[in-house]
């Protein structure tokens, strides 16, 4: 059966309604939801400000964020690094709500770093007191934090473990430098409960900041104290 001249009107123009309420309810929706292009700026700034002091160049390249990801509209965001995270290589970038309403989300990022590496020439042992021929200056990627970058860095430094041939050194295998030096005088600390000892005495061993030093007093008395920064050396009760 034909419907009438007005029923058909009444009938165009209802779906015109419903058709402008759905595009009206989902602009709403859209215009409450965090863009996903303001995230992934916002943790680019915090990747870029976190590895400005790494040496060599630096790429970072950002993914996108799940399109699924639906989050109310925030007016504050904090970037920030994960428990554990890590500004090089393959890493994700915290993105938190300040406020209401509470969330966070986390982008994933690839970030290259391009520098020179200090690469063993040989293998070294354990004890080395490194020299510049022991290593080479070679063009490579920063797969971690703590690798040596600059030829100052290494030289006279002291092995803490043998490496093999072809290793990139790294902070971790070089021993620190010792603030006390055995037979050396060192002004000795012993601190108890509302006053502090100082006196003199010389030291039996090397020791590094906050290692044991064996201390012989004047009178002849041996004590275990802790290396300081500074060269002395404190007895811990």
């Amino acid at each position: 059966m034909k419907l009438s001249a007005h029923n058909a009107s009444m009938k165009s123009l209802l779906t015109s309604l419903i058709w402008l309420s759905l595009v009206w309810s989902g602009a709403v929706c859209a215009a409450a939801l965090q863009d996903h292009a303001i995230l992934r700026d916002t943790a680019l700034t915090y990747a870029k400000t976190q590895t400005s002091t790494l040496p060599g160049k630096v790429s970072i390249q950002m993914s996108d964020i799940d399109p699924r990801t639906a989050l109310p509209a925030c007016d504050t965001l904090e970037a920030f690094t994960p428990t554990g995270g890590k500004m090089i290589g393959k890493t994700s970038i915290g993105v938190r709500c300040i406020g209401k309403p509470d969330w966070s989300v986390f982008v994933q990022a690839h970030i290259k770093v391009s520098a020179d590496l200090l690469v063993a020439n040989r293998p070294l042992s354990q004890g080395l007191v490194l020299h510049a021929d022991d290593f080479s200056v070679q063009s490579g990627e920063l797969g971690q934090p703590g690798i040596l970058t600059a030829p100052a860095q290494a030289i006279g430094k002291t092995l803490k473990f043998a490496i093999g041939a072809g290793q990139v050194l790294r902070i971790d295998m070089l021993r620190p430098d010792f603030v006390i030096k055995q037979g050396q005088n060192v002004k000795l600390y012993v601190r108890a409960s509302g006053f502090v000892i100082v006196s003199e005495g010389q030291a039996m061993n090397d020791a590094t900041e906050g290692q044991a030093v064996r201390i012989k007093t004047a009178t002849g008395r041996m004590l275990s104290a802790y290396a300081n920064k500074n060269g002395s050396a404190e007895v811990r009760q």
